[in-house]
């Protein structure tokens, strides 16, 4: 969420440390590491991805001081790859924006957990709900996993950072509302959108490239 030095305290560096680390250790575990040395098709979906994220975090506008907005796109990353290899994607997106300059590397960890992390946990989470009901139209795919699993995972990752700036004592509540709360809305339907448009074009030309597709389900 494009964050900088001075907004967070000490406890919230080292807690945020500690869940980055056990979030980093969980998505080594269950990568498919086989898959991603033998697939050549995985490998260029994984660092094309990185690097594309890499460029679109450089975009990004300023809301509070130390704090502005870009699009996050991990949520058609993890459609692509799965949530522990969008980690990884994220991750070196992320460290391309730290050797960039736009990104501090003191707040790599907080960067990483609510930049990252989150957002591709929360769409993992909606595409296991999609599957545990049983929808059967390509369409619930599409508007649940896509649109519906980036605007929720923009809007979780969005209330962590003000959950962690407000208890920081870095800004008020009554600052935080004012000055960036009622503003997510505007933020949160355009990632639904460029998510969504992302999942659909490859739904329709390259749904090979969805690893968390499964096709025999809508036909």
């Amino acid at each position: 969420m494009g964050l900088t030095e001075g907004l967070f305290s000490a406890w919230q560096l080292w807690l945020t440390f500690v869940l980055f680390c056990t979030g980093f250790w969980q998505a080594w575990l269950y990568l498919d590491k086989t898959r991603l040395r033998n697939d050549q098709g995985v490998q260029h979906t994984l660092f094309g991805a990185a690097v594309i994220l890499g460029f679109l975090w450089q975009m990004r506008a300023g809301l509070l001081p130390g704090l502005s907005i870009h699009l996050l796109g991990i949520t058609a990353v993890t459609l692509m790859l799965g949530w522990s290899a969008a980690v990884f994607a994220g991750l070196s997106a992320l460290m391309i924006s730290v050797l960039t300059g736009r990104e501090p590397w003191q707040l790599f960890a907080v960067n990483g957990l609510i930049t990252v992390m989150v957002p591709a946990l929360v769409t993992y989470g909606v595409v296991l709900w999609e599957r545990q009901r049983g929808f059967r139209n390509f369409f619930a795919y599409i508007f649940i996993c896509g649109f519906f699993g980036a605007g929720l995972a923009t809007a979780i990752a969005g209330g962590l950072t003000v959950l962690l700036l407000w208890t920081g004592g870095a800004y008020s509540w009554a600052e935080l509302v004012h000055d960036y709360v009622r503003y997510m809305p505007l933020f949160i339907l355009p990632e639904a959108v460029v998510n969504g448009m992302v999942i659909t074009g490859l739904m329709v030309f390259h749904p090979e490239r969805l690893q968390t597709l499964d096709p025999r389900r809508y036909l």
